[in-house]
């Protein structure tokens, strides 16, 4: 952990919810959480770990990189 005032600490996670946000959850009205969870679900499974490049990982798909 770094001291108070670091903004690298959730660097990756701020990076996430941010596209999260952005690409999906502000697009779409969901009249139930169940189906929230399962949007997301998909996004997150379907798009975002599948087809999107990361910077983390030199601009890699993830099945590229493992």
């Amino acid at each position: 952990m770094s001291r108070k005032g670091n903004c690298w600490d959730n660097a990756v996670a701020e990076a996430f919810f941010k596209i999260l946000k952005s690409e999906m959850v502000n697009h779409f009205s969901f009249p139930f959480v169940q189906v929230a969870k399962q949007k997301i679900f998909e996004f997150i499974e379907g798009c975002y770990n599948r087809k999107r490049r990361h910077t983390c990982l030199d601009y890699l798909l993830p099945e590229e990189f493992y």
